[in-house]
């Protein structure tokens, strides 16, 4: 690829790609370890709630600990960086107003800390990569928006399951296929009632955060991953919800077509998800309604179609997102974006909620995510997951309810809340 022959290049003019990371937990941190180890490029600050974190990154990474400075003084950070020391801080908008950073990848999962550093990414026209789909889902649009407006690059990152289903997506329509169905696997059967407390044992011994394992165990990332690839293609969840049946890879292609032909759906082009033996893999299935295709395909294949698998049986996660950097920095271009909404992950009950409360957000105790179609989600009112953290009950909430504007105020004073106020008014024009 062509990025490829651009990063030998500043690497032999001792110019890397410099990168900021916003979270340091387990895929921020694997993510700085694969950056250094990529010819062209260099991690040169993290932000982290915990510095310690960032510290113990660079040090694993055999920088010297006095070369690591520890600040949240912009004039201190510019006075490291071009020194040739690297940056720790706890301000997580501090690295999007360094000028010796090109790019920063948001890896924090907090929808109201990404959508600051990519507001701030674009504001300061750097490329920003997100490795945090719960705030592309929530507020994407709005900020693919400004930063097309004022000619930055805001993406979603290559290697989680989006920027791999988009990468299938893709293909398949260039090879003349109908994409009749875009899933991935989970690897784990649903749990609605999970919590941190749950979950923390497991978390700590992958060295993740309690609140982002119950998001995987609960669903919540589940719907977040596929209502990103909905957002970027315009395929939709047949069903709130997604069906998400336990399917093994042989028989995808049997079950995740239309009920006519003996599937699931009752559309076409659907996003959805299987608990079979197909996690960590990402899959396309398409349609052939030429019969020249199908005759290729059975020579190629030995699959009778019409309908076909695609898999990819990996997604690789924070090690792919150095692509994404690249495509970001070098080209201008980007993996993942959405210029409208196909597809909501709204907030329902886990437990039974009362009139005052205030909720937890993803990951929480209180609340999981369900993907909707955007209109099924307007016509119900319903609250964004994204938006729900710390707001209040209004009133009474059964377990499995939808949180709603009639009985769920938002937290209105976070940035993630004004900025998808603005991007329901852009949406709203747009239709």
């Amino acid at each position: 690829m062509e990025f490829v022959r651009k990063l030998r290049q500043r690497q032999a003019e001792n110019n890397p790609i410099s990168v900021g990371i916003v979270g340091c937990g387990q895929m921020g941190s694997g993510l700085a370890h694969a950056i250094n180890n990529v010819t062209g490029m260099a991690i040169k600050a993290i932000a982290d709630i915990e510095p310690q974190r960032g510290i113990n990154t660079f040090l694993e990474m055999k920088w010297a600990k006095g070369n690591i400075v520890v600040t949240e003084s912009l004039a201190k950070a510019h006075d490291a960086l071009n020194s040739g020391k690297v940056v720790v801080t706890a301000d997580a908008k501090l690295l999007p107003q360094l000028d010796a950073i090109e790019a920063n990848v948001e890896a924090t999962g907090v929808p109201d800390v990404g959508a600051s550093v990519a507001q701030t990414s674009i504001e300061n026209n750097k490329p920003i990569i997100m490795l945090n789909v719960e705030t592309d889902v929530t507020v994407g649009v709005y900020l693919n928006h400004i930063a097309r407006k004022a000619g930055s690059v805001y993406t979603v990152a290559s290697g989680d399951e989006p920027g791999v289903c988009k990468m299938l997506y893709e293909q398949a329509m260039l090879m003349g296929f109908e994409v009749v169905c875009l899933g991935k696997g989970k690897n784990n059967p649903l749990n609605f009632e999970a919590t941190p407390e749950m979950c923390t044992e497991e978390a700590l011994s992958k060295d993740m955060n309690p609140k982002i394992l119950t998001s995987f165990i609960d669903g919540t990332k589940t719907m977040v991953e596929m209502a990103a690839v909905s957002n970027a293609t315009g395929l939709l969840p047949d069903v709130p919800g997604m069906h998400g049946p336990k399917v093994d890879l042989g028989d995808l292609a049997k079950t995740f077509i239309p009920k006519a032909d003996g599937g699931i759906f009752e559309r076409r082009g659907t996003v959805d998800f299987s608990t079979g033996g197909v996690a960590p893999g990402v899959f396309a299935i398409v349609y052939a309604g030429n019969r020249r295709m199908r005759k290729d395909m059975k020579f190629l294949t030995k699959a009778g179609g019409p309908y076909y698998l695609h898999y990819r049986p990996y997604h690789l996660c924070d090690l792919e997102t150095p692509q994404s950097v690249a495509e970001a920095v070098l080209l201008g271009e980007v993996t993942v974006t959405a210029e409208t909404m196909h597809s909501e992950v709204v907030a329902v009950a886990k437990r039974d909620l009362k009139a005052g409360e205030k909720v937890g957000g993803i990951g929480s105790a209180d609340i999981y995510g369900t993907i909707y179609t955007y209109e099924q989600a307007r016509a119900r009112k319903a609250i964004p997951v994204g938006i729900a953290a710390n707001g209040k009950v209004t009133k009474a909430v059964k377990r499995g309810n939808i949180l709603t504007q009639d009985n769920f105020s938002p937290d209105a004073t976070t940035l993630v809340f004004r900025l998808r106020a603005k991007q329901d008014a852009l949406v709203g024009a747009e239709e």
